[in-house]
């Protein structure tokens, strides 16, 4: 039989997700050191690819509890752009499938803008249903920024299209007539409160590279209106503009 080329083996790896003993052995003990080392990438992503669905499952612990008590509609909730100095806040309401199993979903801010893209695509296509609530930047002026945050969490949750039979909030109540429990650093606890996050954040970072268009020169798809260097020197030069939040130091007068 014609032996595989290390291409066609590499393709066959890319594949598969398990081998069995027969072909273990076969990769290596194969002669080409080329051969053997993908054998030993491939095992080195399956062993990764299995901390992270053990990581879900554990951050899984309160929707399988609320499940158990009877909830069929479990809903996450965080919100993306407290800290910056122009922008909106965005909340999302994410309400994930009971079977969904997403490997690598995590605090957004502990993930790459690429990965937060993957899994943006991952959690729309494995919940139940998602809202969205954006409080934009005046509006932030008007009632701080904390009671801002709070209403962007209320329209995400009335955005979804399922009523959820309770609310896991990432350090937050809110004034809604559902069960509800608010969890310190949530986003790193539970999969729906991450899964929200990663929402928020990709929809807030994607309009903050919209508004960079309408107002060249503040540079917001790069900082996304947080105060880095940049950010202020460019504030110094053009001054401010309508998304820029004037309660916020050191743009309050």
């Amino acid at each position: 039989m014609k032996q595989a080329t290390i291409a066609e083996i590499k393709a066959k790896l890319s594949e598969v997700t398990c081998l069995s003993e027969q072909e273990r052995e076969q990769f290596e003990s194969d002669s080409r050191i080329g051969v053997r080392r993908l054998l030993h990438r491939w095992e080195a992503r399956k062993a990764h690819l299995q901390e992270l669905v053990d990581k879900y499952h554990v951050m899984n612990q309160f929707e399988d509890e609320l499940r158990l008590a009877g909830a069929q509609h479990v809903a996450g909730i965080d919100e993306a752009g407290r800290g910056p100095l122009a922008g909106p806040v965005v909340a999302a309401c994410v309400i994930l499938k009971s079977d969904a199993v997403i490997p690598g979903i995590n605090d957004s801010k502990q993930l790459s803008a690429g990965k937060r893209d993957y899994l943006f695509d991952r959690i729309r296509e494995l919940s139940v249903a998602c809202g969205i609530g954006i409080v934009s930047a005046h509006e932030i002026d008007r009632i701080n920024i904390y009671q801002a945050a709070k209403r962007a969490m209320v329209l995400a949750v009335k955005q979804l299209d399922v009523q959820p039979d309770h609310l896991l909030i990432d350090a937050m109540e809110l004034p809604l007539d559902i069960p509800q429990n608010s969890l310190i650093k949530g986003d790193a606890r539970s999969n729906s409160i991450a899964a929200a996050s990663i929402l928020a954040k990709v929809t807030r970072d994607r309009m903050m590279c919209d508004l960079d268009q309408i107002y060249p020169g503040y540079n917001f798809a790069s900082h996304k209106g947080y105060g880095t260097e940049a950010h202020l020197q460019a504030i110094e030069r053009l001054g401010t503009c309508p998304e820029h939040r004037m309660t916020f130091a050191p743009l309050k007068a």
